[in-house]
């Protein structure tokens, strides 16, 4: 049984690895260099091994982009946790999903197809890509006073910060935002404008 068990730690190990590699690669290089040839130089394996674990390099995007969505949603749920009123939360989810975006660049340019070829239907149909809304547009029923998560009225207002916050982050990832104290005063100033308008 202990054999059993080591084997399966050294399974798992194993694929940490590739995917700890292919990270490394996309920081390094981008994601355009990434290559089952390159993980597997980088961990010392041969690149058949790395197929026993990946059918492809498209299968590690993927996953890569599944744990990019549960690490945002874990950051976004503790930013939530820190607020009992709806309008606080929303701030600092924003704010929290801002920050994710500059700490975590290549994740989130994978997992919103920047400066990369996503095969971005494959992605939004992950499990996990659906995290960020749900605990988002919780907020903003309780603020609108909507028990029904998906009318069109929360849609509305989830893809209104959506595409302020998300767009304010692209831009600065191809480099063509302003300074970092501009930028967060633009990001407050969105953030809470949208809040006022959707505040009864």
């Amino acid at each position: 049984m202990a054999s059993k068990d080591r084997i399966l730690r050294l399974k798992e190990e194993t694929r940490v690895n590739i995917l700890e590699a292919a990270l490394q690669i996309v920081k390094e290089e981008g994601w355009q260099a990434l290559s089952m040839r390159k993980i597997a130089d980088v961990i010392e394996y041969t690149a058949p091994i790395i197929y026993e674990y990946f059918a492809s390099k498209e299968a590690i995007l993927l996953e890569l982009n599944r744990q990019g969505y549960l690490k945002l949603s874990k950051q976004l749920q503790e930013a939530k946790d820190k607020h009992t009123s709806p309008a606080d939360q929303l701030e600092e989810m924003w704010l929290s999903y801002w920050n994710f975006a500059f700490a975590n660049k290549e994740l989130y340019q994978g997992m919103f197809g920047i400066t990369t070829s996503c095969a971005c239907k494959m992605v939004n149909e992950l499990p996990e890509a659906g995290l960020p809304w749900d605990i988002i547009t919780g907020s903003i029923g309780e603020l609108m006073n909507i028990q029904d998560m998906e009318s069109d009225i929360i849609c509305t207002k989830y893809y209104t910060f959506w595409s302020v916050v998300h767009g304010l982050v692209s831009i600065n990832l191809l480099d063509r935002g302003d300074s970092d104290k501009i930028n967060r005063q633009v990001l407050r100033d969105a953030i809470t404008g949208i809040i006022r308008s959707i505040t009864p």
